[in-house]
């Protein structure tokens, strides 16, 4: 497993937004007046369609809510309730899109409110435009520092870019504000695993198998960092749990590891060749097979042919599936 595969969770837990104030013009003047009145009773009418959108979406009448809260922005186009309720229409009915396009509305029309701009982070994260959630969460913890949800989804959006340093600050910080939150200790973990603290992000592991269900995604990302710091047996132990709930080529591969630093290398050949049977192109597996069978050609002070021509077999399938492996081509040219 690659730091890539490392499971990060993404709070999807729903946050209301607080009703804000509108904004009215004013002027001098009997004109000014006139103006002023028209503008409050177009106030008025995007409140009543607001409230009423509200009322709508409660009796399960989303359609109907949707195309109110939209006649209240049409009519007042700085009420940020409605943008905030149409948005969180579009986002419950997966439209990601929809929702960045009316948070955004809203996080620029009230800026310095945290609930704007924490769910326009979180439509930018569903729609993978990374950097730009990472501003949007900045901008909402710099509004309220200590909420659990941003701070954790900060911190899954530095997982995904791979900056682990800054993961680890806010993965941190998640978990001091919850320390109780399985999802948090597995994201810490996995922070902890990229930055290569991989003592650390067991604890994390192993705290989290006490808050959470043992998922194959926690499972597999302990016994990577088991792994790590030589408790292969515990690695092989964890994987083989992991093959019982669910099994997976990946799993099958990652034990064939496992056994491989154990020495038990007829063991690791079986279990990567079952790997292949499980995915023919998991790559991984492939290379395991090759190595493996490497060894047996050297270790018969090169005689055994056989397994020279089957690794060479392997490799060059491996390469077939995922060119991008300098290692494997050196390997490959090597013997």
């Amino acid at each position: 497993m690659t730091t890539k595969d490392l499971l990060v969770a993404l709070s999807l837990t729903a946050l209301t937004a607080a009703p804000l104030g509108l904004v009215g013009c004013k002027g001098s003047g009997r004109s000014g007046e006139s103006s002023f009145r028209s503008s409050t009773r177009a106030d008025t009418r995007a409140t009543e369609a607001a409230e009423l959108a509200a009322r709508l979406k409660n009796e399960g009448l989303v359609d109907q809510a949707l195309r109110e809260f939209e006649r209240a922005i049409e009519i007042n186009p700085t009420m940020t309730t409605a943008y905030m309720g149409a948005g969180d229409i579009y986002r419950e009915r997966g439209d990601f899109e929809g929702a960045e396009r009316h948070y955004g509305d809203a996080a620029r029309v009230s800026p310095n409110e945290f609930d704007p701009n924490y769910w326009h982070g979180h439509a930018l994260q569903m729609l993978n435009r990374i950097t730009e959630a990472v501003r949007a969460y900045l901008r909402a913890l710099a509004i309220r520092p200590d909420d659990f949800n941003a701070n954790l989804n900060l911190a899954t959006a530095y997982l995904q870019l791979g900056e682990d340093a800054q993961a680890v600050i806010y993965a941190e910080r998640a978990v001091r504000i919850n320390a109780s939150d399985g999802p948090a200790r597995v994201n810490l973990g996995a922070a902890y695993a990229n930055a290569g603290r991989h003592g650390e992000a067991i604890e994390q592991y192993e705290a989290a198998a006490e808050l959470m269900p043992l998922t194959p995604e926690l499972l597999l990302n302990l016994a990577e960092s088991l792994g790590k710091v030589g408790r292969h047996q515990e690695m092989a132990g964890t994987i083989r749990e992991v093959l019982r709930q669910s099994p997976s080529a990946m799993a099958q591969e990652r034990l064939g590891s496992a056994l491989f630093r154990m020495r038990e290398y007829d063991n690791a050949i079986e279990a990567f060749r079952g790997a292949t049977r499980m995915d023919p192109n998991h790559y991984p597996a492939w290379n395991g097979i090759g190595v493996c069978l490497l060894n047996r050609y050297v270790w018969s002070d090169k005689s055994d042919l056989v397994a020279l021509d089957e690794a060479r077999n392997a490799l060059r399938r491996s390469l077939q599936i995922e060119r991008n492996q300098p290692r494997i081509a050196e390997l490959l040219t090597r013997y």
